[in-house]
């Protein structure tokens, strides 16, 4: 997973951070029980997770408001250099796909 690339990642000069809409005790338990090493924020008012479209915002939706899978490689002056958004949950990027878009991003 992601921590066991956290050197790589760090190498680069880059932070992995995780956000979820799950309350912060929740985030914090998870982290705990799972012993994860990277920063994982709460974006619990659901104010974070939209802006960035990675918020599920149809009304009709079973799961309305819940977070979307996401990834995002963001420089430091806030700008988003890379971006994709999972349809499926279940999908996901692997360390590697995200590492080599941080060094194609120039971030």
């Amino acid at each position: 997973g992601f921590d066991a690339a956290l050197p790589q990642f760090e190498a680069l000069n880059a932070q992995v951070v995780g956000v979820s809409a799950d309350a912060a005790a929740t985030l914090k338990a998870f982290t705990d029980v799972n012993h994860v090493k990277h920063l994982l924020l709460a974006d619990f008012r659901r104010q974070m997770l939209p802006a960035y479209g990675a918020m599920v915002t149809d009304e009709n939706s079973p799961v309305y408001r819940y977070g979307k899978r996401a990834f995002f490689v963001i420089d430091r002056q806030g700008i988003v250099r890379f971006m994709k958004i999972m349809d499926n949950p279940l999908d996901l990027l692997t360390p590697e796909d995200l590492l080599k878009a941080v060094k194609e991003s120039g971030a």
